[in-house]
Order: C-alpha cells, then sequence, then structure tokens
C-alpha cells in the first residue's frame, strides 16, 4: 500500500503538472497535502495522521527535531522564504528549480513536520519541483534514486549540513548526482535512439531482397533484429537468443543456421570475430554525422 501511495502521488502531480498545467506554489497546505497523499489508508504501519503536524518530540537517529510547538511557525516561515528567495512569482529559471527542490528536500528533513513519512514527503515535493523545471517524469526521480544509491553519504551530508549550518556540500553532493543522472539518462536515450535506427536500418535492407521462400526471409530478419548491438555471441547462443528465435531454428538443421549466418554476413548486417558474431552497426554509424569537439 505504501508503494501504492506513492505511485498514486506521482501520477496525480504529473497529471497536474503536464496534462492540466497547474502549478501550485509551496504552503503548508501543499506539504500536508503531500503527506496526506503518501500516508493514507496506511493504518498502523504508519506512525502519524496523514496531513496533520506532529503533536510530539521526535528524535530520528541522533537528530532531535525541533519542539513540535515550534512546527507550523517553522513550515511557515520556510515557505514564505522559498517563495522570497526562490522569486516564484517572477517566473524561474532550471537552476533556480533545481536548487529549490534540493534545499526544499532537505529542510523538511530537518524541521520533521510529521510524525511519520517525512522523507517521502521530502522526496515527493522535490519530484514537484523538478518536474516544474519541464524535465521528463522519469529524470524528476533523478535526485531520489541518488540518494537512495548513496544512502550513507546522504545521511552523512545532511548531518555535516546540519551541524556546520551551511547547505553548500550538500547542495554541491546532489548536484555532482544530478548531473551524473541526467548523463545516464542522456546515454540511455541515446542508445535506445541507436537500436531504432539500427533496426530501421535492418529493415531497409531486407525490403531490397527478393525472396522465393518467405519464412526463411522472416527467419532471418528476425535472427539479425534479436541480436544485442553490443555483444558478441556465438552459433549455439544466437539460435537460443529468445523462445521465438529457439522455436524457428528447432526445426532446421545445422546447414541452413549457418547459411543463414552467411547470408547475414553477406548483408553486412553481421560481422564474424574469432568464432562469434555482433552486428555490423559500424555501417550504420559509418552514415551519421560526426560529433564536432
Amino acid at each position: 500500500m505504501e508503494v501504492k501511495n506513492i505511485l498514486a502521488a506521482f501520477n496525480e502531480l504529473l497529471r497536474e503538472i503536464v496534462v492540466e498545467d497547474k502549478v501550485r506554489i509551496i504552503t503548508p497546505e501543499l506539504i500536508k497535502d503531500f503527506h496526506r497523499m503518501i500516508g493514507q489508508n496506511l493504518g498502523n504501519h504508519f506512525d502519524a495522521i496523514p496531513g496533520r503536524f506532529r503533536d510530539d518530540n521526535r528524535v530520528v537517529g541522533r537528530y532531535l527535531a525541533p519542539d513540535y510547538k515550534f512546527v507550523p511557525e517553522l513550515v511557515d516561515t520556510l515557505c514564505n522564504w522559498l517563495k522570497q528567495e526562490f522569486h516564484y512569482g517572477d517566473g524561474q529559471s532550471f537552476s533556480t528549480l533545481v536548487i529549490q527542490a534540493m534545499i526544499t528536500h532537505v529542510y523538511i528533513e530537518w524541521i520533521h513536520p510529521f510524525g511519520d513519512g517525512n522523507g517521502r514527503t521530502g522526496r515527493l515535493l522535490e519530484f514537484y519541483i523538478l518536474l516544474r523545471t519541464g524535465l521528463p517524469s522519469i529524470v524528476s526521480h533523478i535526485l531520489s534514486n541518488f540518494y537512495n544509491q548513496t544512502r550513507p553519504e546522504y545521511y552523512r551530508q545532511l548531518d555535516m549540513a546540519q551541524k556546520n549550518r551551511n547547505l553548500s556540500a550538500f547542495i554541491k553532493y546532489a548536484t555532482q548526482g544530478f548531473r551524473d543522472g541526467l548523463n545516464e539518462n542522456l546515454n540511455l536515450i541515446q542508445q535506445s535512439q541507436f537500436v531504432i535506427f539500427w533496426h530501421n536500418y535492418i529493415y531497409e535492407a531486407f525490403a531490397d531482397i527478393k525472396y522465393t521462400k518467405r519464412d526463411s526471409f522472416k527467419r532471418k530478419r528476425e535472427l539479425i533484429l534479436s541480436i544485442p548491438i553490443n555483444k558478441e555471441l556465438d552459433v549455439d547462443q544466437l539460435i537460443e537468443l529468445n523462445p521465438s528465435i529457439a522455436k524457428k531454428y528447432a526445426t532446421v538443421n545445422r546447414a541452413t543456421v549457418l547459411r543463414d549466418i552467411k547470408e547475414l554476413q553477406e548483408l553486412n548486417l553481421l560481422i564474424k570475430i574469432g568464432r562469434k558474431y555482433t552486428p555490423n552497426t559500424k555501417i550504420l554509424k559509418a552514415m551519421m554525422p560526426s560529433k564536432k569537439a
């Protein structure tokens, strides 16, 4: 149910910003609303009343959260400061929103306004602010994923920032993670695009072939389409790439397998490296414009 709540909250905010083009300023009520989203229907598994500030004092590890009596004032002060410091009414740049997302998350952790779910609420706020930059939803999860992947360092940076009363080191840590995450996502997108280009090239190559045996034609095309572009595979691995390929080659003899492979080589779609084979993507890369330094 906890994961279901988080996914539902992400989808709701995505619909609100992308579909409805609706953006809300960060206010105490918005923060409570986000907490309500992640805590609803969790019962005894959630040590807080969803959408309501805590009414007791809490210690998290070695950190003593502010007295609960000051929580409403602290949250209100935070929201007013965010509005003024990050120029909400004047329009916000990409970098401004990214820094705001990081800082908002940290202050929610420090104020610890709820009995439970503060981390999830902070990450949801962070996601919401990043989504407002115009980033795709998958990229808006970068910081949250980075914190989870570097959890010991994340807590160390939070602790240092609190002790030093300075967020500079935390912002540097988070910015590096965000940059690396952007690069990783960009590489994934570029790889996906290249696979699409490669598959289109294969279809075009086969479109020029005059065939007499349709089953053979489709079998060879499916084989080359199924081979991962960055892998070297031997003959046995090729014909067992997936259930569909294995089924097709189970009904033919070894000579037919080798003939299919040879014909793919003759089409310059497959190359042999030692005793293994790999897609000849170099032929496609040679046609693409080179990157300027």
